[in-house]
């Protein structure tokens, strides 16, 4: 069958009419940017299926928790809060509790969640989110639970529908998928291998989203500089940079996550010469030492490492890079962690999300004997912690008195005069202003620093949502 045709095939599924309109449903979304997205998509197809959103779970005829699969205390998270909903599905038997994502995709999760909480009607995959409209008739019909998580491979048909929260930020994916198998990572096996989308359908994309004014979008992948290596085409990660820096209107591009293997020297001149590209690059290390980066899987050392961060630093002197790091990992000795302190010092990262290791099912460290003691993992996730904090307080500090562009996202939720913004950089930022300024880009004078944030004052505010 035509490829075209198939596509049509999948949007159909995805928005025809429930023998029910009128429904009410919510979603809950756990995890990373992409199941944002994911969950933005799964609220165009339930829209467009002739459903209607619920501002919380109290009033839905319909609950999804569209999980994450990555840490054990997500999934715990998750297990919870069907224990919250096991007494709301009590109360109304006929409500219809769904759980999609990455957790569903895990070899014999969907028989566990069940086994903990049977009153579950449904689990689907992240393959299968174009089928919702068809799962949610079967269980309607009877067909109770249903487990139909597919597979995580499937490539999702263009063209979905999707809901979006008003704003002039966007997500936009470009691949999904991942192929790397770090040692303690899940995603490859629930999110499937790579797949890259046609770059004409990105640019498009982006474009289509410009023309309803959005100004800023984050560009969407397990591993985006992975973007093309599936394709027969010549059009790589830094060539789709180049292509979507000239769409006209668009003011900022960012991108997550990158693997710092995959992260040629070429790529950073692309974001020192794009001016659209933003120059925050986030490069997850998880740790400074050789010994356990090869155990990890990672595909480079601590040298590689620094020397990337050393050429971002040459090239781009006001860059911020931001990082993961695991501490605990099976094997990791206290020589190793001081040798993740240690890159630490070197590199001064603006920030880093800082993990105790957690065991996932079906990967290969958790199988490895020498797991690290529960109470020496948080006993160094402190001290990693401790000096991180110290590094980002300083490092802000040096930014007080300078100027920035930021854009105003929101205004602090019990101060509505106070907003929340961004620089170009990724630097939070916190400043007063009049009603109406959400969705502007201002110059801002920094007056004042914090270890995860900055305070300023508006210099300019005559700038517009069209920057």
């Amino acid at each position: 069958m035509d490829a075209t045709v198939m596509e049509e095939d999948m949007i159909k599924m995805a928005t025809t009419l429930p023998t029910d309109i009128g429904k009410r449903f919510y979603i809950q979304t756990y995890g990373c940017q992409m199941n944002e997205h994911d969950s933005e998509v799964l609220c165009g197809i339930l829209e467009s299926a002739g459903y209607f959103p619920a501002s919380h779970s109290g009033e839905a005829d319909i609950i999804i928790l569209n999980t994450c699969a990555v840490r054990q205390t997500a999934e715990d998270r998750v297990l919870g809060e069907l224990g919250r909903l096991k007494v709301h599905k009590y109360r109304d038997p006929e409500v219809i509790l769904a759980i999609g994502g990455c957790v569903p995709v895990e070899p014999g999760a969907a028989e566990r969640i069940l086994q903990r909480a049977p009153h579950v009607d449904l689990l689907f995959g992240t393959g299968d989110i174009h089928r919702l409209p068809e799962l949610l008739e079967r269980v309607q019909a009877g067909e109770s639970p249903l487990i139909d998580v597919g597979g995580p491979d499937v490539r999702r048909p263009e063209g979905l529908p999707r809901r979006r929260p008003e704003g002039v930020k966007a997500w936009v994916p470009i691949i999904f998928g991942c192929e790397n198998y770090c040692s303690y990572c899940v995603v490859p096996f629930v999110r499937g291998i790579e797949r890259s989308r046609r770059p004409e359908d990105i640019v498009d994309e982006v474009q289509r989203l410009v023309g309803d004014g959005v100004r800023e979008i984050t560009l969407l992948g397990q591993n985006v500089n992975a973007y093309g290596s599936d394709r027969p085409d010549d059009v790589d990660f830094e060539v789709l940079l180049r292509q979507l820096s000239e769409v006209d209107g668009l003011k900022w591009i960012r991108y997550t996550t990158s693997h710092p293997r995959d992260f040629p020297l070429r790529l950073v001149d692309a974001v020192a010469e794009l001016a659209p590209v933003c120059e925050h690059f986030h490069l997850p290390v998880q740790s400074g030492s050789d010994r356990v980066l090869h155990r990890m899987n990672r595909g480079y050392d601590r040298t590689t490492y620094m020397a990337l961060v050393d050429y971002i630093r040459e090239r781009i002197p006001d860059a911020s890079i931001t990082t993961d790091v695991i501490v605990g990992f099976p094997g990791e000795t206290e020589r190793d962690f001081l040798d993740t302190l240690d890159l630490f010092e070197y590199v001064r990262f603006d920030g880093a999300f800082s993990f105790a290791y957690s065991p996932r099912p079906g990967t290969a460290a958790a199988t490895f004997s020498d797991q690290v003691p529960e109470e020496e993992k948080k006993r160094r996730l402190h001290r990693l912690n401790e000096r991180q904090y110290e590094i980002a307080r300083e490092k802000n500090e040096q930014r007080v008195g300078r100027t920035y562009e930021v854009l105003l996202e929101e205004p602090a939720p019990a101060h509505p005069e106070v907003y929340r913004g961004r620089t170009s950089a990724n630097h939070l930022v916190l400043v007063e202003g009049p009603l109406g300024m959400t969705h502007r880009f201002c110059r801002v004078r920094i007056t004042a620093a914090q270890t995860f944030q900055l305070r300023g004052e508006i210099i300019d505010g005559g700038g517009t949502t069209h920057g």
